[in-house]
């Protein structure tokens, strides 16, 4: 039998739309690197499970995780010199050093002796550290004294020891995106703790719909569901002080420590968001943009290609405002979540 061509394509477009109405959507909910997360994608067939996804996280926690004795980032930081990583290791170094250097060291890896210092590591702390306590770990502290060479991370130190918890889930969620879509799977929402990557349109073409935190009207700090963004590619991501903190009297210790200073950063920023076209890149960057001031941040993120963000701060009277990129005001919806 043969078709014109007409007819051949009006048969593909029937076929596209029997196999796309056929879609159910998938959901699968569980709990990895401290933190829930979630997979939800549309497809003929079950071609995801909850076990597959808990293998590949297992995966990138036997890495990178601070909290697995076994890791290979424990390893590093206990060696002399130096030694071989893994890709997932080796990819998520490589994106560190790029954000480094793109923000001219307010991202720095090398923060793990200050992070465990203020109470936010791995191991319990009884008080915080003094100025002298602080001098000493600035002397382990910069990325500018590591290099990675090939899958080879050296230091120059014995002393210099990375964390990653401030990039690793952005790259977990573009992990798993990855196998979803290799899978041939091609509308799909990945969440790790709140890190978010989409994949769409949806079957019925419609976009995901997202719900970003903002201030209330009221002007505290205290988040609720301030805008909407449609996506259909892409990722959002989000650093804030405002849920993770110790609170030492009336003041607010960030779980974010300024590389440069090894204090928590007290800048105006309360949160950032950030859309870029990868989780791992907006997971870095959110991080970088809470060290700067409102305009040095929008400023930032302008000169960025494909990136926007959304931005919580304080005004000099403590108040708080919000304000966003023009990228970011192109996806946002005038829907609600409903």
């Amino acid at each position: 039998m043969f078709f014109t061509r007409p007819t051949f394509i009006l048969a593909i477009l029937l076929l596209t739309f029997l196999l796309k109405k056929n879609q159910r959507q998938y959901t699968i909910h569980g709990y990895a690197q401290g933190t829930d997360y979630t997979v939800k994608y549309f497809a003929a067939d079950s071609l995801v499970t909850k076990g597959t996804v808990d293998s590949i996280l297992l995966q990138i926690d036997s890495s990178m995780s601070l909290y697995k004795p076994y890791s290979l980032i424990n390893r590093f930081n206990a060696a002399e010199t130096g030694m071989e990583l893994d890709p997932h290791f080796s990819a998520v170094m490589r994106k560190a050093f790029e954000v480094y250097h793109t923000t001219k060291g307010k991202f720095d890896v090398t923060v793990k002796p200050l992070v465990q210092a203020w109470g936010f590591g791995a191991q319990r702390v009884t008080s915080f550290p003094d100025t002298a306590a602080i001098e000493q770990m600035m002397a382990c502290v910069g990325m500018d004294r590591l290099t990675l060479k090939g899958s080879f991370l050296q230091k120059q130190d014995p002393c210099l020891q990375v964390d990653l918890n401030g990039i690793a889930q952005g790259y977990s969620v573009d992990v798993v995106a990855d196998y979803l879509l290799k899978k041939g799977i091609k509308a799909f929402v990945v969440e790790i703790g709140g890190e978010i990557r989409v994949r769409g349109p949806k079957p019925d073409g419609t976009s995901f719909k997202i719900g970003i935190e903002g201030p209330a009207d009221h002007g505290q700090e205290e988040p609720v569901i301030k805008h909407v963004v449609n996506l259909s590619k892409g990722a959002i991501t989000t650093s804030g002080n405002y849920r993770k903190y110790i609170q030492q009297g009336s003041k607010r210790i960030s779980h974010l420590i300024d590389a440069k200073t090894g204090y928590p950063l007290t800048t105006s920023m309360i949160s950032v968001t950030v859309y870029a076209k990868d989780a791992i890149t907006a997971d870095g960057y959110d991080n970088a943009l809470m060290a700067m001031d409102m305009d040095e941040a929008i400023a930032f993120v302008n000169q960025q290609r494909g990136m926007a963000a959304y931005l919580v701060y304080h005004l000099k009277d403590g108040r708080v405002a919000d304000t966003l990129t023009a990228g970011f005001k192109k996806i946002i919806s005038d829907k609600s979540l409903n």
